[in-house]
């Protein structure tokens, strides 16, 4: 049972684009009005010390930042209006610990985690590395289900997940068969993740509209992608069943116009009841 602030938990979910950049775009005055208890961040690009104060240790919120050893690079946050009970940056893994792609807080009854998979390249050692990564990560979340289970407690793991699983979850799917985010096997994986007897996951997004096209979530700057929605749905809450069940309302906060953007991402936001 999901023991969060008594009856509700709202979980947000954004991939920055850098927050240095965002913040003086209109991610400051987002925040400030945000009724997320927990907010997610990927690709911060920047070390604690580098943001304004106002993003580095807001008001109200309790801030986990891991940023990647390599500098202007990935980098993930979790902001909560609870004191974490625990924090653990990584999951365990030699190559990919110091790389800024994963964060996660214990809150009362849940694990939250903020997720930042690699893009990948097709013909690259940039693919390599997100297939050696999608090894590794998977039987992470495995063992940290099954560990929740036995405490329990429910896990959500918000991020940019670089991979679209169906083809409602792109608008140009035929054009991009044969590119990294939906090769066959990075679906397939996924599809693993989110596979009752295997991953134990729910897309908890696509649960709630499971009809429809998107709702997307990042839209290239180059061209009208943005104007035209041909958008990807990549930018994933993902949650054990239970807490699945729980979920009430799941929406994309796109912004009205294409100057009012302050990423490439927008923000996805679940609300679960307990």
């Amino acid at each position: 049972m999901c023991r969060y602030r008594g009856r509700v938990l709202t979980v947000t979910s954004v991939n920055v684009n850098g927050l240095r950049a965002a913040a003086k775009k209109g991610f400051v005055e987002w925040l400030a009005e945000t009724s997320a208890d927990v907010l997610c961040l990927q690709e911060v690009r920047a070390e604690p010390h580098q943001l304004p104060d106002e993003v580095r240790e807001p008001e109200g919120w309790h801030v986990v930042h891991a940023p990647a050893a390599a500098k202007g690079r990935a980098g993930v946050s979790l902001y909560t209006r609870r004191e974490p009970e625990r924090v653990r940056i990584g999951f365990g893994s030699a190559e990919f610990d110091g790389s800024g792609r994963y964060v996660e807080v214990d809150l009362p009854g849940v694990t939250v985690a903020s997720l930042y998979l690699p893009s990948g390249e097709v013909g690259t050692e940039r693919q390599d590395e997100k297939i050696r990564f999608m090894g590794e990560f998977h039987a992470y979340l495995k063992g940290l289900r099954e560990r929740a289970a036995a405490d329990g407690r429910e896990v959500v793991v918000c991020g940019d997940w670089n991979i679209a699983h169906q083809e409602a979850d792109l608008k140009t799917w035929k054009a991009n068969k044969k590119n990294s985010g939906f090769l066959p096997e990075e679906r397939e994986w996924l599809g693993r993740v989110l596979d009752a007897t295997d991953g134990g996951y729910v897309d908890v997004v696509r649960a709630l509209h499971p009809d429809v096209e998107g709702p997307y979530s990042w839209w290239s700057y180059r061209g009208r992608a943005f104007d035209n929605d041909a958008g990807w749905r990549i930018d994933l809450v993902v949650s054990t069943s239970g807490l699945a069940a729980k979920a009430r309302k799941a929406f994309v906060e796109r912004a009205a116009t294409h100057a009012e953007r302050w990423s490439d991402h927008a923000p996805v936001t679940v609300v679960f009841d307990r």
